[in-house]
């Protein structure tokens, strides 16, 4: 893909994201994706952002900014949703949160296959216990 290729792409998955539709959103994930520091494979990418998405069930995802060269993406991206379902332990505060994740995604045939980066957990807990 080109570059622009890749930041329409890009915007598709955000798009697939915010919509939280999960079969979208796998279309998007190579099945055997590498996930740095996290469980591999597109199942557990999927589990994630379900568990995420029961949560919060407005969360959203906004761009800010994308670096893209080769079959890379570097992403700053800003997260945000209402804490309305029990998350990582962390029964529902009603509590908004706002997080900055940051993240490297490695795209092959129009999936992604590697990734890694913040996810913003560790942000996101300190705001639900704080």
């Amino acid at each position: 893909m080109e570059s622009w290729e890749l930041r329409e792409w890009f915007g598709e998955y955000l798009e697939a994201c915010n919509r939280h539709d999960l079969d979208a959103i796998r279309g998007f994930v190579d099945p055997a994706v590498r996930r740095a520091h996290l469980p591999g494979g597109a199942d557990a990418w999927i589990d994630d952002l379900d568990d995420r998405f029961r949560a919060f069930p407005d969360w959203q995802t906004r761009r800010i900014q994308l670096v893209i060269e080769d079959d890379r993406i570097a992403a700053h991206l800003r997260t945000s949703g209402t804490h309305l379902g029990a998350f990582r332990g962390v029964s529902p505060t009603r509590r908004h949160t706002n997080v900055a994740d940051f993240g490297f995604y490695r795209v092959a045939a129009g999936r992604i296959i590697e990734f890694t980066g913040t996810v913003g957990d560790v942000e996101l807990l300190a705001q639900l216990t704080a």
